[in-house]
């Protein structure tokens, strides 16, 4: 399948281990794709190549058709954007000040300004912290601010690793429909994420990943309806 982000044949070695073994995925404009399977099977890693954090040893990842570049603000710069694993948020900056840096490479003040505020709508507690440190805020609140940092850059893709590490399930329920609402206004969205059944509740398709593979893929209702995999992968 050729889509809108296209990752083909990826090998990463990761730590002198090697982690992903020509992973083969795509991503459709508009979609929500999620990858899942069980801690350590390469998820993460997958989110950091694409994201150009991690060298790739081989294959390739293209957007829209044009490869892409292997330096993490290049790869910003063409629209993707990474929430990562635990928010990895500028603590002891505020979260105006951690706005201002998810649109560090932009120069349209106004529109930077109408973008704060799009963020503001969409979680209203960041408008009422907004002097507050970053790193005093709730695990869920950090969530959101780390989510609207990354909208700050204007992407088109939106990558979001583990987004619900940690929180509570109503707050996880919100983030949830929040990421509906980010797909609903054109973001394309690629997900991975521990709460598997939740993830491929909102999905249009998923991948499930095993020790560096991809293991099994699909529809989310196919992958959600397979009695092996619901055991081997999704818990239950």
């Amino acid at each position: 399948m050729s889509g809108y982000l296209d990752v083909s044949g990826l090998q990463i070695y990761y730590g002198g281990i090697h982690a992903l073994h020509g992973v083969d995925i795509s991503v459709g404009r508009g979609e929500i794709v999620s990858v899942v399977g069980v801690n350590g099977a390469g998820k993460s890693t997958l989110m950091w190549g694409i994201a150009g954090v991690l060298p790739i040893a081989g294959g390739s990842i293209t957007l829209d058709g044009r490869r892409l570049p292997p330096k993490p603000h290049e790869i910003v710069a063409l629209g993707v954007s990474l929430v990562p694993e635990r928010r990895r948020l500028f603590t002891t900056l505020s979260v105006e000040e951690n706005l201002v840096m998810g649109a560090i490479r932009r120069n349209d003040r106004d529109s930077i300004e109408r973008d704060k505020e799009g963020c503001f709508a969409l979680y209203p507690v960041l408008k009422e912290r907004l002097r507050q440190r970053a790193g005093t805020l709730s695990g869920g609140e950090q969530q959101m601010l780390a989510i609207a940092r990354a909208l700050m850059s204007r992407p088109s893709m939106l990558m979001l690793d583990e987004p619900s590490l940690g929180l509570a399930p109503m707050v996880t329920e919100s983030l949830f429909d929040t990421i509906l609402r980010i797909r609903d206004d054109g973001v394309t969205v690629l997900l991975v994420e521990q709460n598997a059944f939740q993830a491929l509740e909102i999905s249009d398709r998923g991948y499930v990943m095993q020790s560096g593979n991809i293991a099994a893929s699909g529809t989310s209702r196919e992958l959600l309806e397979n009695t092996l995999i619901r055991k081997a992968y999704l818990g239950g």
